[in-house]
C-alpha cells in the first residue's frame, strides 16, 4: 500500500512540473510561431487571427491564401488569436489544459488496457502470465510521456492548434476502448473535421467497439489445457473465449449513427457560419483540397514539400494519388494482421500519417510518442531503442540549425533542411518496422508458452 501511495505521489508530481514548465514558458517570447517544424499552415495561429480579421471584416475567412482550418476554430480561437499578449497567455492556458485532459485520457486508456490484457493471460491460463503483462503501470508511463515531451511542450506554447486536434484523437480512442460510441464519433468526428487523416481511424474504432481492447490472438485459446485444470475453469475459460472475440454489430451501428449524427451538426455548424462566403464548398475547397493537393510548398518537417518542389507539373497529379494512397495501401493489411490489437493499430496509423500527410509538425509526433507508452511492456524488448532516442534529438537539434542557414544566414540550400526531414521519415519508418514486429514477436512468445504449457 505505502509502495502504491509512494508511486501516486511521483506520478502527480511530475504531472505538476509539466504544467509548471508550461505556464513558465508561456511568459517568455520564444516567437514559435514562426517555425516550420511547429506550425503549418493548417495548425498556425497566426494564419487563424488572419481568417479571424477578415470574418470580421465581412469577408471570406478563406480569401486569399492565408487560412485553411476549420471555421469553428474562428469562433473558439479567433478573438484571442488577434490579442498578441493577452490573448496568446490565454490560448497558452487553455492549451496547458487541453494537454492535461488529453494525458488524463492516456492514462485511463492505458489502465484499461493493462487490466483487459491481464485478465486475458489470466484466462489463458498460462504460466508465466505476470511475465507477458508486464510490471509497468503503461497508463502512467504513457501519460507522463505525453505531458513530459518536449515536442508535447513546444506545441503548446508555440501557438498552434496541434493540442486540440491531439486531444480529440484521444478523445476518439478513450470512447472507444471504454465502449462509450457517442464520445468516439464525436471525437473522430471532430479530428477527421479539423485535419483529415484522422478519418483512418474508423478502422481500429470498429474493432475496438466490436471485440473490445487488445487480446492475445484467437488462436491461442485453443492451446489452453484442458486436463490441467478443473472442469469450472475451462468453462470460465470458455466464456471469456466467447465474451472477446465474438464480434458486436450493436456496438458498431451504435457509433455509425452518431457519427452521422455529429457530422450533420458540424456541416450545418459550417454552413450558418459561412452562409455569406461560399458556404460548404468553399470550406472543402480551402481545407481538405489544400491538404490533397499539397498547395503550400513552404518548408515543414515532411518531405512531400521538396518533392513537389522539384517535380514537373506534367506529373504532378500523378504522384499526388501515389503519395496519398500510401497511406491507404497500409492500411488493410496491417488491419488484417493486428486486428486483435486496435489500440496498437491505431498507434501504427497515426504514426504512419504523421509520417506521409502534407504538413506534418511535431504535434503529430508528440501524439504517437505517448500513445507508445500505452504499450510500455509489449515493447519492452524493441531493438534499436537508443539509436531512436538519440535520432529523434539530433533530428530535432539539427533541424532549426540547417533552417538558419539556408534561409537567413545564406551558407546552406534547400537540401540542409531536406536532410534533416528526410533522415526523420527513416527514423519514423524504423520506428512503424519494430514495434510492430516486436509486437508480432510477444504474440510468438506468448504462442510458444501456451504450447509449451500444454505439453506438460
Amino acid at each position: 500500500m505505502a509502495e502504491m501511495q509512494r508511486k501516486v505521489g511521483s506520478f502527480w508530481l511530475w504531472v505538476l512540473i509539466a504544467i509548471f514548465s508550461r505556464l513558465l514558458l508561456i511568459r517568455f517570447p520564444l516567437k514559435l510561431d514562426s517555425r516550420p517544424e511547429i506550425a503549418t499552415p493548417l495548425t498556425s495561429l497566426r494564419r487563424l487571427a488572419e481568417g479571424y480579421w477578415l470574418k470580421q471584416s465581412s469577408l471570406s475567412p478563406y480569401e486569399g491564401s492565408l487560412y485553411h482550418g476549420s471555421p469553428l476554430l474562428l469562433y473558439l480561437l479567433g478573438p484571442a488569436s488577434i490579442d498578441r499578449t493577452q490573448g496568446h497567455f490565454i490560448i497558452s492556458l487553455l492549451f496547458t489544459g487541453t494537454d492535461f485532459i488529453a494525458a488524463m485520457l492516456i492514462r485511463e486508456i492505458g489502465k484499461k488496457l493493462q487490466a483487459e490484457y491481464s485478465s486475458q493471460l489470466l484466462s489463458l491460463n498460462i504460466a508465466k502470465a505476470r511475465k507477458f503483462a508486464g510490471t509497468v503501470d503503461s497508463g502512467d508511463m504513457a501519460s507522463l510521456l505525453y505531458l513530459l515531451n518536449p515536442l508535447t511542450l513546444l506545441t503548446c506554447v508555440g501557438s498552434t492548434t496541434s493540442p486540440i486536434e491531439n486531444l480529440m484523437v484521444i478523445l476518439c480512442l478513450y470512447g472507444a476502448s471504454t465502449g462509450v460510441a457517442p464520445l468516439a464519433a464525436f471525437g473522430w468526428v471532430i479530428a477527421t473535421h479539423l485535419s483529415l487523416y484522422p478519418a483512418i481511424l474508423l478502422i481500429p474504432v470498429i474493432l475496438l467497439l466490436g471485440y473490445g481492447t487488445d487480446t492475445p490472438p484467437k488462436k491461442l485459446f485453443k492451446y489452453v489445457p484442458a486436463g490441467a485444470h478443473p472442469h469450472s475453469q475451462i468453462e470460465q475459460t470458455e466464456k471469456s473465449h466467447v465474451q472477446v472475440h465474438k464480434f458486436s454489430w450493436r456496438a458498431i451501428v451504435h457509433f455509425l449513427v452518431w457519427a452521422t449524427f455529429w457530422w450533420i451538426y458540424v456541416l450545418f455548424l459550417c454552413s450558418i457560419s459561412l452562409a455569406r462566403y461560399g458556404g460548404l464548398s468553399e470550406m472543402f475547397k480551402k481545407t481538405y483540397g489544400f491538404i490533397l493537393t499539397v498547395s503550400d510548398l513552404s518548408p515543414n518537417a515532411g518531405v512531400l514539400w521538396y518533392f513537389f518542389a522539384e517535380v514537373f507539373d506534367f506529373f504532378r497529379v500523378f504522384f499526388l494519388m501515389v503519395f496519398h494512397a500510401n497511406i491507404l495501401f497500409m492500411m488493410f493489411p496491417l488491419a488484417v494482421r493486428l486486428y486483435h490489437r486496435p489500440c496498437f493499430l491505431a498507434f501504427v496509423y497515426i504514426t504512419i500519417s504523421s509520417m506521409l500527410k502534407s504538413y506534418p509538425s511535431v504535434g503529430d509526433s508528440s501524439l504517437y510518442l505517448g500513445l507508445i507508452g500505452l504499450f510500455a511492456n509489449e515493447l519492452a524488448e524493441m531493438r534499436f531503442s537508443f539509436m531512436l532516442v538519440g535520432g529523434y534529438i539530433g533530428v530535432h537539434l539539427l533541424s532549426p540549425v540547417m533552417h538558419n542557414l539556408w534561409i537567413w544566414r545564406g551558407t546552406g540550400n534547400a537540401n540542409f533542411y531536406f536532410a534533416t526531414a528526410l533522415a526523420y521519415a527513416c527514423f519514423q519508418t524504423i520506428l512503424i518496422v519494430e514495434s510492430v514486429s516486436t509486437m508480432l514477436n510477444h504474440d510468438r512468445k506468448l504462442k510458444k508458452q501456451l504450447q509449451a504449457d500444454a505439453v506438460k
